[in-house]
């Protein structure tokens, strides 16, 4: 294996190989020593050592900026991915307080379809909504992978029932884009777009803001 494949083989390209070290050689100036140090001194292809040590710095440098931009979160946006129907949804962790299992709902009456009840939350009774409904999808029975995302912004807080709650992950926001085909009735505002798997992600921002939702958390507040 030739100085430059085991420099990227050893501690992930960042580190150089021992055998890349200077060498010292004498100052005798018979033809062989001579001979012996311009060998020495030149790898494979007649690259002098500090020519490839300036080579493997240089590609260090770039993975490791790259690495860098791999990890930043500036451009990406964290959500809780669930289900609901036969589509697939996310809602951005900042919003979501706890996720909890489906229990008894007490239902109130004179509220629109969309409210399912009340539920008793550790002593705190919060409004429970089925957001299907805002996205014309049909209703489907409740299994025990049904599930609760406590949703809150300030001192506004409720449910949202879901099918199944799949888990966390990170999308890159140039992958998230508007959809016209989703963007249609009075809650089209709720959706901040769909990525090209077909995940729509929820704007939790706006959802809590609407009016609708506010006047439902009152009532569920009573």
């Amino acid at each position: 294996m030739d100085e430059v494949q085991s420099a990227f083989l050893n501690g992930n390209g960042l580190q150089l190989s021992t055998n890349d070290q200077d060498s010292t050689f004498s100052g005798e100036s018979d033809s062989s020593s001579s001979l012996g140090a311009g060998s020495a001194a030149k790898g494979v292809g007649g690259i002098d050592r500090a020519e490839k040590k300036r080579i493997l710095r240089e590609r260090a440098k770039k993975l490791g900026q790259k690495r860098i931009a791999e990890d930043s979160d500036s451009e990406c946006l964290q959500i809780i991915e669930f289900r609901l129907s036969h589509e697939r949804y996310g809602a951005e962790v900042n919003y979501i307080r706890e996720v909890y299992p489906l229990k008894d709902i007490t239902a109130i009456p004179c509220t629109p379809p969309f409210v399912l009840g009340i539920m008793n939350v550790r002593g705190q009774v919060v409004s429970v909504l089925d957001i299907r409904s805002f996205f014309e999808l049909p209703k489907q029975p409740n299994t025990e992978l049904s599930k609760v995302l406590i949703i809150g912004k300030d001192d506004m807080e409720c449910g949202i029932l879901t099918d199944e709650v799949i888990g966390e992950k990170k999308i890159p926001l140039d992958m998230i884009h508007k959809n016209s085909h989703l963007m249609h009735g009075a809650w089209e505002d709720c959706i901040m777009g769909v990525t090209p798997d077909r995940l729509i992600v929820i704007g939790m921002e706006k959802l809590l803001s609407d009016d609708k939702i506010i006047v439902q958390q009152e009532v569920g507040n009573r």
